[in-house]
Parts: structure tokens; sequence; C-alpha cells
């Protein structure tokens, strides 16, 4: 059995509802994905109450479309806040669909000692909440600011070893760090990864391109997940929302099938 579950996240089409997205899905043979964006906003529970009404009837549209979720999608930076209160309104939907993960971003730009005791603070009483309450769903901290720089990465993993991890890879590696010198310092805390294209134009700056048409090492990185033996959702995070001028997703994913594969 593969180690890694392929998906996608709905930011490269945040212009479809989720029934829209369940069909794009079943095109392309992938049974889980991640939502970011649903009909054309980012607000995503606001997205699911006007097409579901309540958690249930969200529930009850994925088992019977056999359509996994993999993730909802916060925008709350956890290095900026002074507490999560602000993923209350995404628990009941998660839990109702058996969504494993609510993902908050990192936040900040250099990891500081008081930084890092509040986050520590701030995921404790987060678990402590979690078990009261009996709840399945769980945090990760995607690599987007902060942890994007593999030394900040290395700390803040060795400072709050229970933290989970959603790796962009393409961040870290395009800040000039090998996978394979990070993977083992963070291989037991990532339960997600973010996988994208680039390559570099004639501004010097990276540009995203279709999967496979840029020189992201993907050869290198399914090799190291593959051989953790761990089922992680590998997503791939075609940014059309904020990049439109990108080819639709539907064009990235008939090209990420001989990539990531």
């Amino acid at each position: 059995m593969s180690a890694v579950d392929y998906c996608f996240s709905t930011l490269g089409c945040s212009e479809l509802s989720l029934h829209e997205t369940a069909d794009l899905a079943r095109r392309h043979g992938i049974s889980s994905v991640e939502l970011r964006a649903l009909s054309g906003a980012v607000d995503v529970i606001a997205a699911l109450n006007s097409e579901f009404g309540r958690p249930s009837q969200f529930a009850a549209f994925l088992q019977q479309g056999d359509l996994k979720v993999v993730a909802l999608n916060t925008s709350i930076r956890l290095l900026e806040s002074r507490d999560l209160s602000a993923v209350e309104p995404f628990i009941a939907w998660a839990e109702a669909a058996g969504v494993a993960h609510l993902r908050i971003f990192d936040g900040g730009k250099q990891l500081a000692v008081d930084e890092l005791r509040r986050a520590t603070a701030l995921l404790d009483q987060w678990q402590a909440d979690r078990q009261s309450r009996g709840l399945n769903v769980d945090l990760m901290i995607e690599t987007h600011d902060a942890l994007a720089d593999a030394a900040q990465l290395k700390t803040f993993v060795k400072h709050v070893p229970n933290a989970l991890i959603l790796w962009d890879t393409h961040h870290t590696w395009a800040k000039g760090s090998a996978l394979n010198s990070l993977w083992p310092d963070i291989a037991d805390n990532v339960v997600h990864l973010h996988v994208k294209d680039s390559k570099m134009g004639s501004d010097g700056l990276r540009h995203y391109v279709l999967p496979g048409h840029g020189d992201f090492p993907m050869a290198d990185l399914m090799s190291l997940v593959r051989s953790s033996n761990r089922h992680v959702p590998l997503s791939l995070e075609w940014e059309r929302h904020w990049h439109p001028e990108l080819p639709p997703l539907d064009d990235a994913l008939t090209a990420a099938r001989t990539w990531w594969r």
C-alpha cells in the first residue's frame, strides 16, 4: 500500500462549490481534498453553511460521494495569537465529517523565546480542551512564515515535540534547504504535505509552473516519504486563487499524475 494519500487544496479551484470540487476530484481519480476556499471565498465555514446548512448534511454528502476532507484550513497565526478561539467555528464541521486536522499558520518572522513559550502554552491548552471535550480533530501548523526557515523549524519541533506540522515542502526548498537534510528532524511531526513546482525566471524570482515543468525535486521527496512507511496526505497546493494567471487546477492535476506518482 502506498504511503501517500494524493489530494489537492481547493485554493486552486476556489470558484467551485464542494459539489463541483467533488466532480473534479472524481475525474482525476482523487478521493481526498483539503478545503481552503469554496464558492469564490476563503471563508470556508460560511461557504459550507451556504451549501449544506449544517454539519450533518456536509458529512452525509461526503459519505455518499465517497469523498474525504483531510483538512479544514483556518487563517489563524499561532505565533501572532493570544488565544486559539478562532478555531471554534470549524470544530463542529470537522467532527461531523471526520476531518483529521484544522490547519493554522505559524506566522511571525524570527522565532523568539517568548514566542516559543506562548505557542507552547497555546498548544498545551488546546490539547487539554480537546481531551476534555473528547474531540478527534487536531491542529496542524503550516510552515508558511517563520517555520519556512529550516533552522527555525528544527528549533520549533525541538521545543514543541508534540506539534503537528503541515510541511510546505516548496517553501523550505525555495529558501535553500535540501529536503533530505530537514526530513530526519521533522519526519515524526509531519502529518500533511504541500507540494508545488516552480522555476527561476529572468527576473531572478521563482514563478509557479505546472507540476513537472519546474525544478522542485519531487522524486527526492517521494523517496523520503515512502521510506518512512507512513500514510501522509500529499496535497497539490495550486495557488490559482492568489495567482489567477496560472492555468486551471484541472490542467495542474493532469500534469501531476506522472510528477507525483
